[in-house]
């Protein structure tokens, strides 16, 4: 693993995040300083900065978080110094004390962490003085409101480019395997030619939890939110048409399996797999159109037609005896894709 990994991300956050952070903590030290006049107002800084995260619901749990932690690890800085005294190995008891209690509680990591952070500083930055104690909270909660204020105001971020990236490159996918099973079934395939089929289908299933996991923090972004009335219906088409696609996924992965378990080479002599594949290309058809219908669609030029194409009845000829399972499993999975796209129980 490259050491630049450890501390670099794959990609750079947003730059407006990086301006509200910095609006944000500005104004947390210019106006706590002002109104509590004395040491520099660092604990009302730092609330400001971590309370300003990529969503309105998420800075409300931050701010929460960093609240309750400041607000035990004072006070357990300050119960510590009235008991033992002024020392400097209190310090270091506080920290430990910090760490137990919020074990002890089931804190989270960060209010846990922030228990003995505040701990810490108090004892190390400040005085033995309940009203220091006392401003250090006040000053925490300043920063906190702040950093609440600034990112609701300040454009709050609604996440639905992810979300409409991530749904169109899956639905996309999902019609080229479609396209690429149909292609498979009607000509003979080589070994190599089956294994890249079934890996390339497999490949479905994390771009489904890509976009389940964008969409997902899209509705979160919606929470709280000012601007969440002009987007809750985008949000919902497309939670609707990932519920659709999700099952069919399942089937095509199903449909690619079977397909690799047990081909041969006279595969291609079934007339009921020529049908097969003709419906196939017909369902890749129906993902595109239901893709674009969402707007979703990352290739705008893919669709054809703008009416259904899985509507003509599938003719069945019996199989031969070496191929009745493989041809009844696809008929079966074949069938569910239909009822997710046009409808159907």
């Amino acid at each position: 693993m490259r050491m630049t990994a450890a501390v670099r991300s794959a990609k750079r956050g947003p730059l407006l995040q990086v301006v509200k952070s910095a609006v944000a903590t500005l104004a947390a030290w210019l106006i706590a300083g002002w109104l509590i006049p004395g040491p520099l107002p660092v604990f009302a800084a730092i609330a400001a900065l971590l309370v300003v995260q990529p969503s309105v619901n998420q800075s409300l749990a931050k701010a929460l978080e960093r609240s309750i932690g400041v607000i035990a690890g004072v006070l357990i800085a300050v119960a510590l110094t009235l008991v033992l005294g002024p020392q400097s190995w209190v310090v270091l008891l506080a920290i430990v004390v910090a760490m137990l209690v919020a074990w002890a509680f089931r804190a989270t990591p960060g209010t846990g962490n922030q228990v003995a952070i505040s701990a810490m500083l108090v004892l190390a930055l400040g005085s033995d003085s309940p009203q220091y104690a006392l401003d250090r909270i006040v000053e925490t909660l300043i920063g906190v409101v702040i950093g609440i204020i600034v990112n609701a105001l300040i454009v709050p971020p609604v996440l639905v480019a992810p979300a409409r990236r991530d749904l169109g490159l899956l639905g996309g996918e999902l019609a080229a395997s479609l396209d690429r099973l149909a292609e498979s079934l009607s000509i003979a395939r080589t070994p190599a030619q089956l294994q890249e089929l079934m890996l390339q289908a497999r490949l479905l299933r994390p771009m489904q939890v890509a976009a389940e996991a964008s969409i997902a923090a899209g509705e979160e972004s919606l929470t709280l939110n000012p601007r969440r009335s002009s987007h809750r219906d985008e949000f919902r088409e497309m939670r609707d048409l990932l519920t659709r696609l999700s099952p069919i996924v399942t089937q095509v992965i199903g449909m690619t399996r079977a397909y690799f378990d047990h081909y041969d080479d006279s595969l291609g002599d079934e007339p009921t797999v020529h049908a097969i594949a003709e419906q196939l290309r017909r369902a890749g058809h129906d993902v595109r159109l239901a893709v674009q219908i969402a707007d979703v669609a990352t290739e705008p030029d893919a669709l054809t037609s703008a009416i259904p194409a899985l509507t003509a009845p599938l003719e069945v000829a019996p199989p031969a005896s070496a191929h009745w399972i493989l041809i009844g499993s696809l008929l079966e999975d074949l069938r569910r894709i239909r009822g997710e796209l046009v409808g159907d129980d």
